[in-house]
């Protein structure tokens, strides 16, 4: 990877043609679409990609959010030279615009002032037939979460049905998935020599399509058909099965899937990026803030403008995750001293007041985690290192973390540093300093953690701790709180309508909160994204691995009681919590569960009799 880092005084890619002309740029080599509003922030995956080709000399583009309606929007750059890189943005569109109720969702964190509706459903596909139509011939490659996701024959809840991949759908030329700094480097290198995108059939991390006669990289791996997944939902778990056991980089065969009359290929997955690599990408010149057109803040960048990605990539492998599909299971760190240095970056800006908001990634306490074994690593199978039980190869020793944490602390300009990003509280007893330091320094009034469920047969479906882990956390986290002075409180984030989860899971899982004392006031619908083993599961109805039988909450009646029980606490939930227990013919547990809301029973109205 060649990457020459510029300083932190650089302008925004351009957006329009009066900004290429300021650079003297004639043509554009590639241009980004993108679904979300233009933030030049590393926490932005397109415009990271941008600046990544734009550091290797390649003239470059951002049009966001554009209206498909109006190709002179996509046209006012004119027709780039190499190709056009389409995103939906940060989330699959279909998450970003429905609840798992498939409700219309009122806003949307990636567009100014919070407006939903600035980006098409299924907007790879939508923005993609916008691009054809408005440059004939142009190469379409296309790219982010949602690509990433749906690049095989996946099961979309919001339709109810199997559908294609994303690149028979869209018509694209080339799928880039996964993190895709190199990959993408490597495809627009290789156009600009001249090569005809039609040829690009080696690249790691891309999926293309193939005349069912092509010759087929050697020593892929077959997996059914698209026609007989439809088919027959054990067919679609033994696809999932085959695809899920290929995602290690150094082990990977390539996947083929008959579509019709065409083969879609998807190459092994990109290597992982070394701590130099990172550390190069992550000190380009980025703005660090919005494009200057905008007039209403956007939400997203309030919530990170001052926080600091220090790796990607989990090894938790919590089944309905997908991150480690995305950006791998293996943890790619930074160095301290880049850290450091983007620290002095964010404390030069005019807006910042000495506050860091989050150092960390998809899981904070895995910051410079690895596996002790290299050669077991290359050829390691498991999805999860922390799931059935924690591998013994796996290194969990955060004394880089505490030590990182320090020199932020240390810096002349800041005076607190917040962890917002996920902790696994099952590593948390093998990391005693950075333990330490988190409770004195880097707790915001509130610890947020993840058991998405107390009970043991939910759990095992989550590929989650059980409940006697949470357990023994919750105790020593509170003996520490007691033994240091410092009182933060505790939020377990929850899941209702799991796979798995029926409505006896979930009243023992109201009693250990009662039990325990503890209260959510937020509770996360399960949702069935592409691409993970819960959605799998939900789908199939039984696990692609082992072939159990799994009961899924479908109904709204069902999803909505499993919502109230987690909302013991709340006076609201007591009549649906009551009508739980009595279909659960558990209503020995109305007193136990309920006393609680002794205080307002007289505020509850009686319900009306059928007739």
């Amino acid at each position: 990877m060649i990457i020459h880092p510029q300083g932190y005084n650089s302008q925004p890619l351009p957006t329009c043609r009066e900004e290429m002309s300021r650079r003297g740029w004639e043509q554009l080599d590639v241009l980004f679409i993108s679904g979300d509003a233009y933030v030049d922030h590393p926490a932005f995956g397109v415009p990271l990609l941008a600046r990544v080709l734009e550091a290797a000399d390649f003239r470059v583009g951002v049009i966001p959010q554009p209206d498909i309606k109006q190709p002179e929007q996509l046209q006012r750059m004119g027709r780039p030279r190499l190709f056009a890189a389409i995103s939906a943005g940060a989330m699959d569109s279909m998450v970003n615009h429905y609840t798992a109720a498939k409700k219309i969702r009122s806003n949307d964190a990636y567009s100014p002032g919070g407006k939903a509706g600035l980006r098409p459903d299924r907007a790879t596909i939508a923005y993609t037939a916008a691009v054809k139509g408005a440059f004939k011939g142009v190469a379409t490659v296309i790219g982010g979460i949602e690509a990433s996701l749906r690049r095989l024959a996946h099961y979309d809840y919001w339709s109810d049905r199997i559908r294609r991949s994303i690149l028979v759908d869209s018509k694209a030329d080339l799928l880039i998935y996964g993190m895709a700094e190199n990959t993408i480097l490597e495809l627009t290198h290789r156009l600009a020599q001249g090569e005809d995108i039609s040829a690009l059939r080696d690249i790691r991390g891309t999926a293309y399509l193939a005349g069912k006669d092509h010759p087929l990289p050697a020593h892929s791996l077959p997996l059914p058909s698209f026609e007989d997944v439809v088919a027959d939902p054990q067919i679609y778990n033994m696809a999932f099965r085959l695809a899920a056991e290929q995602t290690n980089p150094f082990a990977a065969v390539p996947l083929n899937q008959p579509h019709g009359e065409r083969q879609l290929v998807v190459n092994p997955p990109s290597l992982p990026i070394s701590e130099e690599e990172m550390d190069r990408i992550y000190a380009l010149p980025f703005s660090r803030q919005p494009h200057p057109s905008y007039l209403e803040p956007i939400p997203a960048y309030l919530q990170i403008r001052h926080s600091i990605t220090s790796h990607r990539g989990c090894f938790g492998g919590c089944a309905f995750c997908a991150i480690a599909s995305h950006q791998g299971k293996r943890i790619q760190s930074r160095s301290i001293a880049a850290i450091i240095k983007e620290v002095d970056a964010i404390a030069a800006q005019p807006d910042f007041h000495g506050t860091i908001s989050d150092v960390g990634g998809p899981t904070a306490n895995m910051y410079g985690l690895a596996c002790g074994n290299p050669d077991h690593e290359r050829s390691c199978r498991r999805s999860s290192c922390l799931f059935p039980e924690r591998c013994r190869h796996l290194q969990t020793d955060n004394q880089k973390n505490a030590e990182l944490l320090a020199q932020i602390r240390s810096h002349h300009k800041v005076k607190h540093v917040f962890i917002a990003s996920g902790i696994r509280y099952d590593l948390l007893p093998l990391q005693p300093d950075y333990y330490d330091a988190l409770l004195e320094h880097h707790i915001g009034g509130l610890l947020k953690v993840a058991p998405e469920t107390f009970s043991d047969p939910v759990s095992r479906v989550m590929h989650k701790p059980g409940a006697a882990v949470f357990t023994a956390f919750l105790d020593d986290y509170r003996q520490r709180c007691r033994q240091t002075g410092h009182f933060p409180g505790i939020v377990p984030y929850l899941i209702s309508g799991h796979p798995g989860c029926t409505l006896n899971d979930m009243i023992d899982v109201a009693l250990y909160l009662q039990r325990h004392q503890l209260k959510v006031e937020q509770v996360q619908d399960f949702t069935p994204t592409p691409g993970t083993l819960s959605t799998c599961i939900f789908h199939t109805g039984s696990d692609p691995f082992s072939g159990t039988l799994v009961h899924v909450p479908r109904t709204a009646k069902e999803k909505k009681l499993q919502k109230a029980l987690l909302l013991y606490h709340r006076p609201e939930s007591r009549r649906d919590i009551e009508e739980a227990l009595h279909l659960c013919k558990r209503e020995d547990l109305v007193t136990v569960l309920l006393d609680t809301h002794n205080s307002h029973r007289t505020a509850v109205k009686p319900r009306k009799k059928r007739r």
